[in-house]
């Protein structure tokens, strides 16, 4: 198996794919990943002693990177190519052009529930679609996919960590008595901050003195304060897991997310979410049982939610009991099998 993720950051994909090559390993397949320098994903590959390969792959017509990775499946002669990201479809579209020697498949992930045209312009060659959640399923149908060639396959979750939580009132040196609620999604990024002073100055200000926000995701520059409200930029985290834990709250502002790992993964830990019912969130979230859902782009909503988790302790207890056996039907293993179940498919299919 040959993997290709052209990401230089630690986002979801990237946990899902190290996630996946570890599972394959462990079952007999070896896979070699394909991935930037300097990339999170290489160097945790590394770490791990899974295979790995390296150039850089700016564009999804870069020729030096066609060229390498037409080099690779020469000699690596994988029987099955999954491109991760829209770009790694694009190269390896290109690098399988002409290929008569052997068979090869092609599967992609489609994470988004926004198709990218270049996705219809190179799907040809696409063997299988894996969508991470049915609206994104739906949204390739949409976009002229047949559903055959699509399986859904939900991203996995490792079991829940047994080592400690992240303090983050200690780290931040807040005062104990502070609700601490994690933000994931766009508003962690420079370019929303102005949506997240928006999100932010629609809350009460009895709320505003008593929550400390910790955004995952963007630039790390360390504590700030945004509209009076206590915020830390943590940037990517590595250990997700922990990271999550250490929180009373997960807030996901985002519109066009097609699953949301940090959910899944804030459940099993016991930390109830306040997220727009929008894309995929709704297959996780069961509003009032394990978290809170409000309209889409209703920002005014989203803060009437946040408000009443921040001050109802409660309720967030109540919330946090419900996560963690939703969060397992989401397991790691689930997600390795399902997506091995695809390429064993494939593969079946062309021996009859």
């Amino acid at each position: 198996m040959l993997h290709v993720d052209t990401g230089r950051t630690w986002r979801g994909g990237q946990r899902q794919l190290l996630l996946l090559a570890g599972g394959l390993r462990a079952d007999g397949i070896e896979p070699l990943v394909v991935a930037p320098p300097a990339s999170l994903l290489l160097h945790r590959l590394k770490a791990e002693g899974l295979a790995s390969a390296s150039f850089p792959m700016r564009s999804g017509m870069n020729l030096l990177a066609i060229r390498r990775l037409r080099r690779l499946l020469a000699t690596w002669r994988p029987h099955v190519v999954h491109a991760h990201d829209p770009r790694a479809h694009a190269l390896l579209d290109a690098a399988l052009l002409g290929r008569r020697r052997r068979a090869t498949f092609l599967v992609v992930t489609q994470r988004a529930t926004s198709i990218p045209r270049r996705t219809f312009r190179t799907s040809a060659r696409v063997a299988r679609f894996v969508a991470i959640s049915s609206v994104v399923r739906d949204a390739l149908v949409a976009a002229g996919v047949t559903d055959d060639r699509i399986t859904v396959v939900y991203p996995g979750v490792p079991a829940a960590a047994t080592g400690p939580r992240r303090d983050w009132r200690a780290e931040c040196d807040w005062p104990h008595t502070l609700v601490v609620a994690g933000v994931v999604g766009p508003l962690t990024e420079a370019r929303h901050h102005a949506e997240l002073e928006v999100l932010i100055a629609r809350l009460p200000a009895s709320t505003r003195d008593h929550l400390g926000l910790v955004l995952l995701g963007g630039p790390a520059s360390g504590r700030t304060a945004v509209q009076g409200v206590r915020v830390m930029r943590a940037g990517f985290v590595h250990d997700v897991q922990q990271a999550l834990a250490g929180l009373d709250l997960l807030l996901h502002p985002g519109d066009a997310e097609g699953l949301g790992t940090a959910v899944i993964e804030a459940m099993a830990a016991g930390v109830p979410t306040v997220a727009y019912d929008t894309g995929g969130i709704a297959e996780i979230v069961a509003h009032e049982r394990n978290g809170l859902l409000v309209p889409p782009r209703d920002v005014a909503a989203f803060a009437v939610a946040t408000t009443r988790l921040v001050e109802d302790a409660a309720l967030r207890s109540t919330l946090a009991a419900g996560g963690p056996a939703r969060a397992r039907q989401f397991d790691a293993a689930h997600m390795i099998a399902a997506t091995l179940a695809v390429y064993r498919d494939l593969i079946e299919r062309s021996a009859v």
